[in-house]
């Protein structure tokens, strides 16, 4: 039997599943390679509770080298540089190629930094969450040598407005004299979200002493010019301020909806070429809009993984339907958070315990599983 090659590009967090059901049923004839920039998955729903000092890196880091081995799967410790779907080839960061099967793609989307370039060493992005974590540690040391030091946060999504808490919390607990200011669009606080969640989200930002500014900014040498004429110097600036499509997607010779992004059907199978499944914030469904959020990527994993191994078996696919509502919930501060679900937005001390654990969890379900015994595998096969 002639053997098959399936490529994981990204380890994000629709792949943690595939990974798991790969190592449960070990198919024959099949070489599997996980591509990944790092041996570390880190749980971007955790990442402001790191950054405030409630968890350690490792209650919010998954270990895909050990996912990896537990599967008898090789990782590849780079970055996928190009994609040519034609000839179904993968090039990574060395010039190494690897042709394929099948391939998964699962890297999540870039940072929107075009308005913001003019600020150079000062800009911090989200993304990729590693180098946020690595510069994060810097930011700490800058504030802690300057009494004065100035934050400011770019986006007035979900993801800004906790990182909005979480910077205001690691400044209180370090006892660093520091200000963290917030930035939204003209759309204001949390847009999409619940009018309650919103005015919650606003109570508890007014409370801790951060400032928010609805307006679009622009990068300058000094900090941010807003829209409204004001300047506000800043010694950082954190841009949670939305995606964008890898640009190294346009080469690729796949279909993309107009933003970049990977065009894929209810299967999460491209509309272009069979042969590619892609899940997660790198693609667009033109069926079902998705909100660019790690919710949807972990629900879609275990639809992925079954579709990956039932188009090398020749089963039948199943498609991914994705839930109307999808519940956000916020850290405020040690235990506190805001929930926001539809049109409903409540916050409480439960809410911080119900984020705890469902997160906790999360990390606690990826860990790496035993393989499957030798007679189980040929059962399998």
């Amino acid at each position: 039997m002639p053997v098959r090659r399936l490529i994981l590009v990204g380890g994000g967090h629709a792949h943690l599943a595939v990974l798991h059901a790969l190592a449960a049923r070990r198919l024959p004839a099949l070489e599997v390679l996980l591509v990944s920039p790092d041996k570390r998955a880190i749980y971007s729903g955790m990442v402001p509770g790191w950054m405030a000092g409630h968890y350690p890196l490792s209650a919010c880091s998954i270990d895909l080298q050990a996912l990896a081995d537990a599967a008898g799967i090789r990782l590849i410790v780079q970055a996928a540089k190009r994609i040519e779907a034609g000839q179904r080839r993968v090039t990574l960061a060395d010039g190494t190629q690897s042709d394929y099967d099948l391939l998964s793609i699962d890297v999540g989307s870039e940072t929107e930094l075009s308005w913001l370039g003019a600020l150079g060493d000062r800009l911090l992005p989200v993304r990729p969450i590693q180098r946020f974590m690595q510069r994060w540690q810097g930011v700490l040391q800058a504030a802690a040598a300057d009494p004065g030091f100035r934050l400011l946060i770019v986006g007035g999504g979900a993801a800004g407005a906790e990182l909005a808490f979480a910077a205001r919390h690691a400044f209180e607990a370090g006892q660093l004299m520091a200000s963290v200011t917030l930035i939204t669009s003209e759309r204001g606080l949390l847009p999409g979200h619940s009018a309650g969640a919103s005015k919650l989200a606003g109570k508890w930002l007014s409370r801790q002493g951060i400032p928010v500014h609805a307006a679009r900014a622009v990068g300058v040498e000094s900090g941010v010019l807003l829209s409204t004429g004001e300047r506000l110097p800043a010694d950082c600036v954190i841009a949670a301020s939305g995606a964008r499509a890898p640009d190294w997607l346009r080469s690729s010779g796949l279909a993309l909806d107009p933003d970049g992004y990977i065009l894929v059907d209810a299967l999460h199978r491209s509309v272009s070429h069979p042969s590619l499944f892609a899940a997660g914030d790198i693609c667009s469904r033109p069926d079902s809009p998705l909100a660019r959020s790690g919710v949807y990527a972990v629900r879609a994993g275990p639809v992925l993984a079954h579709n990956l191994i039932a188009t090398l078996t020749d089963q039948a696919l199943r498609p991914y339907h994705p839930r109307q509502r999808s519940l956000y919930l916020l850290a405020t501060r040690p235990g506190h958070a805001i929930a926001s679900w539809g049109p409903v937005g409540f916050s409480g001390q439960w809410v911080w315990r119900l984020k705890d654990w469902i997160d906790r969890r999360f990390i606690m379900q990826n860990m790496p599983v035993s393989p499957p015994r030798a007679d189980h595998a040929a059962n399998d096969s």
